[in-house]
């Protein structure tokens, strides 16, 4: 017999669906272990070792092209460390820098080239060693591969100036660049090629043991690994929708798996409720143009403009009109947090974003601006009614809530909105000239960046500001990043310009939504960084140091 015994979980309690959702699911125990005395020792499931835990993460969550930084892994959309693989630095719970293979590294003075010096004591699991020269294949090849996510466009070359030093050369200041390398997995230039994603090589904490495609991942902890000693040898995530997940822990079949608010109250013995504080934000785009404007993206026109939105005390109104406490408690049952920005209490946020629900001031403003209301309460101006569309993703049904009572409080001040669920397909089309409710939330100021910048990829609003421009641009001249934060501060609000509520007002945030688990109790889940958006495997990132009491 091997490491691992394969078998179905047992059926579970509830629906004979459920039970046919989850019952294709495989599991694995240590070999040799004794399944009565862990079950009896530490109240895991049955089959499951003292150093073994079985995660439940969403279907969305299994990478789709495998384990390969080149695509996607841990530096897609929703970015996580890629535990298989070791990355040149890390981030700590706080956001701040921590070396992984680099033992140190500098930026010159004009922001142009980035020099790391890394560990000469690593090795891939296949014994051969890490050098630089496998860090320069890894960066150049993600820059120059169509299919990856990461986004290393600023980087001209990498080049490995000997066995433990490489430099990073630019083609225009962009710090940012480290937050992207804190999640980028160093993979082997002698051993990556078209099965990589199946058959990943690292040097991480982690090891693939297995992957059963659409059902479940096994990691087992890297005995050579250079670092600390994984606590958990082994990792079991499972893949499922949200209903097979509670019938998991309902049948004590998972050790931890991902749930919504819709089920906060829902009790398991010997089961917790974890709620993991996020960047995981909910904000609407606010079109700052005049209809009859167009835009490209990836090489299409798109209309732009809005007729109601276009006007700066609309957009104002709107963020003073939002009650975001009653949002989370209507909608999120209190699982969230005020949002008021797309990266609220990080070191780059700004307090400036920040506002207080004032409706008699937001009625205030639309008066002074020219709005009259007309004989059904909706107010006018000029012949155009203060209403317009809310598009959102119909297969999101926390979004559709919110959407609602977004609707139902801007009723408040006069003003009509309209919300269409939809496709992405449906959404796309309306980006820049109709409101959308996005779902946003990074560990990087890149998203303040994209969101804001003239020529970003999410500058939904159409907002042109050389203000705020030359401000971002500046934040990620700075060699030491640190020294950006008040830059990124800056073009949020500086006095007289920004974006924030009372300035351009681009964006209405609504709420950064808690990632929820049910957990054993007995289970220690080690201090977890803020989340960003997506639930998945960012709550792994320090899985190596969890244990069981």
């Amino acid at each position: 017999m091997g490491a691992y015994t394969r078998r179905t979980f047992v059926k579970l309690a509830g629906t004979a669906a459920a039970g046919a959702a989850f019952g294709g699911i495989l599991s694995a125990c240590a070999a040799g272990a004794d399944p009565a005395a862990s079950s009896s020792q530490n109240g895991q499931a049955a089959d499951t070792a003292a150093d073994q835990v079985i995660v439940a993460m969403n279907t969305g969550s299994e990478p789709a092209a495998g384990f390969d930084p080149f695509v996607s892994w841990g530096c897609g959309e929703h970015v996580h460390e890629p535990l298989i693989q070791s990355t040149l630095i890390t981030t700590n719970a706080d956001m701040e820098f921590v070396n992984d293979l680099a033992t140190s590294y500098e930026c010159s003075e004009d922001g142009l080239t980035w020099t790391f010096v890394i560990r000469d004591d690593v090795r891939f699991t296949d014994g051969e060693p890490l050098t630089a020269e496998d860090v320069a294949f890894t960066l150049n090849g993600i820059r120059e591969a169509d299919a990856a996510e990461a986004d290393l466009s600023m980087v001209d070359e990498v080049v490995a100036l000997d066995a433990t030093t490489v430099e990073i050369r630019m083609g225009k200041p962009f710090n940012a660049l480290l937050y992207t390398l804190a999640v980028v997995g160093i993979v082997p230039a002698h051993a990556h090629g078209e099965d990589y994603g199946s058959n990943p090589v690292g040097s991480g904490r982690y090891m693939l043991e297995q992957w059963d495609k659409g059902q479940q991942v096994i990691l087992a902890a890297n005995p050579d690994y250079y670092g600390e000693t994984p606590r958990m040898k082994r990792v079991i995530v499972v893949f499922m929708e949200e209903d097979a997940a509670l019938a998991a822990v309902n049948s004590g079949q998972a050790d931890i798996a991902f749930t919504s608010a819709t089920y906060h109250d829902h009790e398991v013995a010997g089961y917790e409720l974890l709620a993991c504080k996020t960047v995981d934000s909910r904000g609407i785009s606010l079109p700052t143009v005049e209809p009859g404007a167009t835009k490209s993206d990836g090489g299409t026109e798109y209309p732009a403009g809005n007729a109601v939105t276009s006007d700066i005390a609309v957009r104002r109104a709107i963020n003073y009109a939002v009650d975001r406490d009653a949002m989370i408690e209507n909608v999120l049952n209190g699982y969230g947090a005020p949002a008021f920005s797309v990266s609220d209490n990080m070191p780059w946020s700004s307090d400036d974003m920040r506002i207080s629900t004032d409706r008699e001031q937001a009625k205030r403003l639309l008066s002074d601006a020219g709005w009259v209301a007309g004989s059904d309460g909706i107010l006018e101006k000029n012949g155009t009614r203060a209403a317009f569309d809310l598009w959102y993703a119909s297969n999101d049904s926390v979004r559709q809530a919110l959407a609602a009572e977004f609707s139902n409080q801007m009723k408040e001040i006069g003003i009509e909105v309209s919300i269409k669920g939809g496709s992405w397909d449906d959404l796309y089309p309306n980006q820049f000239s109709s409101p959308i409710l996005w779902g946003w939330g990074s560990n990087s100021p890149t998203e303040v960046y994209e969101l804001n910048y003239s020529s970003g990829w999410g500058n939904y609003a159409c907002y042109e500001s050389e203000t705020v421009d030359g401000y971002l641009d500046e934040a990620l001249a700075q060699s030491d990043v640190a020294d950006s934060y008040e830059f990124w501060k800056k073009a949020q609000w500086d006095g007289a310009e920004g974006i924030a509520p009372q300035g351009a007002a681009t964006w209405v945030w609504l709420a950064d939504v808690d990632h929820l688990y049910f957990k054993r109790e007995n289970l220690h889940v080690a201090q977890q960084k803020p989340h960003p958006h997506g639930h998945g495997w960012s709550l792994v990132n320090n899985i190596d140091e969890w244990s069981w009491a």
